[in-house]
């Protein structure tokens, strides 16, 4: 793991012995700054080029209503990756068990003080220049809820040997002189690792693009580099839009990736380098 990911989770419960707090408490958001694994892939601040989401599904979300009821909800939230931190994702998972001893008035009390929580730690004291967008999803509407895998051509299929285990862009590869084309891919042998625990992070990833037609096999190949590299999920799919913007010379491209919960937690990145609506947020099997 990089010397600076190591300092900046200096100060924070991943990997660490926890004691759970069952008081409403803001304070247990562990910020994180986006921009030193940004710089480390070429990108000077401010000059990304995408934009985007970070999509997170929180599915042990409880508190007491005001006669001591305890009431569940599944919350979403939209984390925009302009913000200069990103959140640890064991300092969120503690933050939201805090809600569990402590009584609201109703859910919106709740939705509105995640919002806010989320919102200032993303800035990390600076303005809050874009906010995080929070949905709960009460149990009335828990039946609605779909699982269908991501769309898209599914690489999966091809037979292919897979040789590299650290991420791998000269796999590859485009037509240059043919035609461009979009298409929409689709992959769930997506593994990375937790930098701090070691623990694998699964996931399905969905590339969307218009450009020079991307050589399938190589993709592949290249997805599946990852599977021993140690980084978040936020910044693995950063990686993987930067290698193919930069390799295959899409004209667009949006790279979505879906990841197993843990600790009844997910989180699934999309960054795309035009403007559209974000994904919708539909479970894949395995989520």
């Amino acid at each position: 793991m990089a010397e600076d990911v190591k300092e900046a989770l200096h100060g924070s419960a991943l990997g660490k012995a926890t004691t759970y707090a069952d008081q409403y408490d803001p304070g247990l958001l562990y910020p994180i700054a986006r921009q030193p694994q940004r710089a480390a892939m070429g990108l000077a601040e401010g000059a990304a080029p995408f934009f985007g989401a970070d999509l997170w599904t929180a599915y042990e979300l409880s508190w007491l209503n005001r006669r001591g009821k305890p009431q569940v909800a599944i919350a979403r939230l939209m984390v925009p990756c302009e913000s200069a931190y990103l959140i640890e994702s064991k300092s969120f998972k503690l933050y939201l068990n805090s809600f569990s001893g402590s009584a609201f008035a109703d859910p919106a009390d709740v939705r509105e003080r995640i919002a806010r929580d989320v919102s200032a730690a993303l800035w990390h004291g600076g303005p809050v220049r874009a906010s995080a967008a929070v949905q709960l999803l009460l149990p009335d509407d828990f039946e609605r809820e779909k699982v269908r895998p991501l769309a898209g051509l599914d690489l999966d299929r091809l037979d292919i040997e897979c040789t590299h285990t650290a991420p791998a862009p000269e796999l590859l590869t485009a037509a240059f002189d043919e035609q461009p084309v979009h298409e929409v891919l689709a992959s769930r042998l997506l593994k990375s690792n937790c930098p701090v625990t070691g623990q694998p992070d699964w996931g399905s990833v969905q590339i969307d693009y218009t450009g020079p037609q991307i050589e399938q096999g190589g993709l592949l190949r290249y997805l599946v580099s990852f599977r021993h590299h140690s980084e978040f999920h936020e910044h693995c799919v950063e990686q993987i839009f930067m290698d193919v913007w930069r390799r295959c010379h899409p004209s667009q491209l949006t790279v979505y990736a879906r990841y197993t919960r843990r600790g009844g937690l997910e989180i699934n990145p999309w960054r795309t380098s035009h403007p559209g609506p974000a994904p919708q947020s539909v479970r894949t099997a395995r989520q």
